[in-house]
């Protein structure tokens, strides 16, 4: 009870840091988890000298912030943001994880001299990108949905198969013809087990009559873990059962929905922040020395080779163009996601797992700086940038889902054709209309006779029933003008 105060106050601290660097790594175009990682090294033995070396609690408490991690990305999926791209992001997590085992494996067998398991082992370990990483940088830079939608999916999806090829090798099961099925019964049994809970689950909360708003967010969270559970105990994929029962939940018309979505995230975020939090204290910077060397040939070739040709191979079926495929190879975020998976051969035992780990941590630290800092100007330079696409904003105001009305965000970007259009030009349909401009730092209600300028940012409002139409007609100025119609866009 005496280092109670001490234990609490220590960790508010943190809690304060790490909400801090969240704005500096926004500035800096980087993901947080490296702020949050470089806390924990402090805190560790290189620093403040507390020694934390337990790989079973790291692993346990590492899949716990996974599953709230994947809650919040579930809930905070839209459906329609990702189906342009279901078909590409499913291929990405299931194709592309077995073709980037196949590859990292063979090549860090041959460039490391390890042996096949435990090259196999690296490669499902790094197959996996981090949900983490993509939902806070993706949704920042401005990307199109349908590369946001895709990459997103993506990162929900592929810890499931990834997670199962490492638990099959850490435990040196056999390996042969059998295990293609047991993936896709695993995977198969945890989408339907998601499904189930998501659907119930927002029928449930529906009809419910609870006695106060703020326990609608924890009965749905509540929804989600116990998804995973189910799923786990099943012997199926818990991983994907948590993450398709949020999108499931997340677009229903849920009670309260904002509240939900709200706390929801900062949940997430307090999944991200200890999670890393705990990494960075179990990392030791001495060892880390000693990986670098093929920390950095394993990213080389996830890099170089493994990453581009499992996109490639994965896009085959779809009308993916060059562009897009460049920006989703690059894409490919690692962050905490494998260094919990590299946990689980540690706790198992397995001879080499250390040096596995100590790897991964100096490939998440390089590769992150490296793709994080590169991302937005990649996607400039694709012409991948969505100029003033309409972009959703997150609304902290129950009276709206009452309404059933939307918030959404617009920012009319260099060179869009929307700059010199009369607000009465944009024709928005009928339940959406603009409500405030915000030019050079000073908001005003715009007026039949405001012309927009570049660098305006509108905030429109709109029913949910018109909230698409309202998007596409955006887009469509956007790209066209005034005469968009004329000109045949249609915006989508």
């Amino acid at each position: 009870m005496e280092q109670l105060p001490i234990v609490l106050g220590t960790g508010g601290v943190v809690l304060l840091s790490a909400v801090i660097a969240v704005r500096v790594s926004i500035r800096l175009g980087l993901p947080s988890l490296l702020l949050y990682l470089a806390i924990g090294v402090l805190i560790g033995e290189a620093g403040f000298g507390v020694e934390f070396d337990n790989p079973g609690l790291t692993q346990s408490l590492g899949l716990a912030a996974l599953v709230m991690i994947l809650t919040e990305g579930g809930l905070t999926t839209r459906w329609h943001a990702v189906k342009p791209g279901l078909g590409t992001g499913i291929a990405l997590s299931t194709v592309g994880v077995g073709v980037s085992i196949a590859i990292t494996g063979s090549a860090l067998h041959w460039l490391l001299g390890l042996d096949w398991r435990m090259a196999l082992l690296w490669g499902a370990v790094l197959a996996s990108t981090d949900s983490a990483a993509v939902f806070s940088v993706l949704r920042t830079i401005g990307v199109g949905k349908r590369l946001v939608g895709t990459l997103e999916l993506e990162s929900g999806i592929n810890d499931a198969p990834a997670y199962i090829a490492v638990v099959v090798l850490a435990e040196a099961s056999v390996v042969d013809w059998t295990l293609p099925l047991l993936v896709v019964y695993e995977l198969a049994l945890g989408l339907g087990l998601g499904l189930l809970f998501g659907w119930v689950g927002a029928l449930a909360l529906r009809r419910a009559a609870l006695p106060a708003t703020g326990l609608y967010p924890l009965a749905t969270v509540a929804v989600c873990v116990l998804a995973y559970s189910s799923g786990q105990l099943a012997h199926a994929s818990g991983l994907l059962a948590t993450y398709v029962a949020g999108v499931v939940l997340g677009n229903s018309r849920l009670p309260h929905r904002s509240d939900t979505l709200s706390f929801a995230e900062g949940l997430g975020w307090l999944a991200q922040i200890g999670l890393f939090v705990l990494l960075g204290l179990f990392a030791s910077p001495t060892r880390l020395l000693d990986a670098v060397v093929p920390g950095l040939i394993a990213g080389a070739v996830v890099l170089v080779l493994s990453r581009p040709i499992s996109v490639l191979i994965a896009a085959l079926p779809f009308k993916v163009s060059w562009r897009e495929q460049t920006f989703l190879a690059w894409a490919g975020l690692r962050g905490a996601v494998p260094i919990v998976l590299a946990m689980i051969p540690l706790s198992e035992g397995v001879p080499g797992a250390q040096r596995l780990v100590d790897a991964v941590f100096v490939l998440v630290i390089v590769l992150t700086l490296l793709q994080g800092a590169t991302l937005a100007p990649l996607a400039r330079k694709l012409g991948l940038d969505a100029g003033g696409e309409a972009k959703e904003i997150e609304v902290d105001s129950a009276p709206l889902d009452e309404l059933g009305a939307e918030l959404l965000q617009v920012r009319i970007q260099a060179g869009s054709k929307m700059h010199g259009v009369y607000l009465t030009e944009l024709r928005l349909p009928e339940g959406s209309t603009i409500s405030l401009v915000v030019r050079d730092g000073h908001g005003f209600t715009p007026q039949k006779t405001t012309r927009l300028q570049e660098q305006d940012q509108l905030l429109v409002v709109t029913t949910i029933a018109a909230r698409d139409a309202a998007e596409r007609r955006l887009r469509a100025v956007d790209r066209a003008g005034r005469l968009a119609r004329w000109r045949g866009e249609s915006g989508r």
